[in-house]
């Protein structure tokens, strides 16, 4: 294996790390809720875009990303209280629940362009030359995103089976009605699941900040590599949707000598209809 394709592939881990949080709050959505979100991708560039806000006042990067996530699980919480909560109590079907998703996204873009405009912006942060590992040119940032990744992922594992309310959460994504009889506070699963999704939603761009430009549509362009990973995964669960983030992002990076930057999206699309055509329900089992 030559330099470029190993360059290639720690440059797809990276990235791939950045999917693996958003897809986890994105299958978290749909297997708790039964909602596919397509504004999730907007959300997490809501996430970026408050971390630049918070850390231009000079604030340090990670007290800017923690601040960022309590904006964006607030702005989750809204729509939640404004949109999908009305929504659930006429029992709207998917359809009006997509459009609905497709609409506040371009809220969310709009309103982003609005307020920081159009331009590329990056985070105020010290150069840091990258590292030579064996002929390979990793930046120090891309370390640190795995290293975040991989601790929020250990720390969901944690969550979702040790504790009362993950095991709540995985009861109502397995049966609601059967939950609500079992005397499960479905409302407070509801709050936890747009808790955590936001969370790791916000920390995925946020990250991915850090590897690129901060720009208004970054999280429009996550949104196919992201429902790819739901789908690869197997709907509802999170750990399918984590495995499946990196081989996505993976593929993608290495597809680019073949086929340039420009077709990466056609990638995570190529990998997601081959999925639905051999195993439609992933290759791992659904909910968690």
């Amino acid at each position: 294996m030559d330099t470029q394709t190993i360059q290639l592939i720690v440059n797809g881990i990276a990235v791939g790390s950045i999917i693996a949080l958003a897809a986890v709050g994105l299958t978290l959505t749909y297997g708790i809720l039964r909602l596919s979100n397509f504004a999730h991708g907007d959300f997490l560039t809501l996430g970026a875009y408050l971390t630049l806000l918070v850390n231009s006042f000079g604030v340090n990067i990670w007290l800017s990303m923690i601040v960022a996530v309590a904006g964006t699980v607030g702005a989750m919480l809204l729509s939640e209280t404004l949109l999908w909560s009305k929504m659930r109590s006429i029992k709207a079907n998917s359809t009006t629940l997509i459009i609905i998703s497709i609409g506040l996204a371009l809220f969310l873009r709009n309103g982003i362009i609005l307020i920081w405009g159009g331009r590329n912006q990056n985070y105020d942060l010290p150069v840091t030359p990258a590292l030579d590992i064996f002929g390979v040119k990793v930046p120090q940032n891309q370390l640190l995103v795995l290293a975040l990744a991989v601790l929020s992922i250990v720390a969901l594992h944690y969550l979702l089976q040790n504790t009362k309310i993950g095991k709540a959460m995985r009861a109502v994504a397995d049966d609601l009605d059967l939950a609500k009889v079992s005397g499960i506070d479905v409302e407070q699963v509801i709050f936890w699941t747009w808790l955590i999704a936001g969370t790791v939603t916000s920390l995925g761009g946020s990250m991915y900040g850090l590897i690129t430009a901060v720009r208004p549509n970054m999280g429009w362009f996550l949104i196919l590599p992201l429902f790819a990973s739901v789908i690869l995964g197997g709907i509802g669960n999170p750990y399918g949707a984590i495995a499946a983030a990196f081989i996505i992002g993976i593929a993608q990076e290495v597809s680019t000598p073949f086929l340039g930057s420009q077709y990466k999206q056609g990638v995570a699309l190529l990998i997601m209809i081959l999925v639905l055509l051999i195993r439609p329900k992933g290759l791992f089992k659904g909910t968690m």
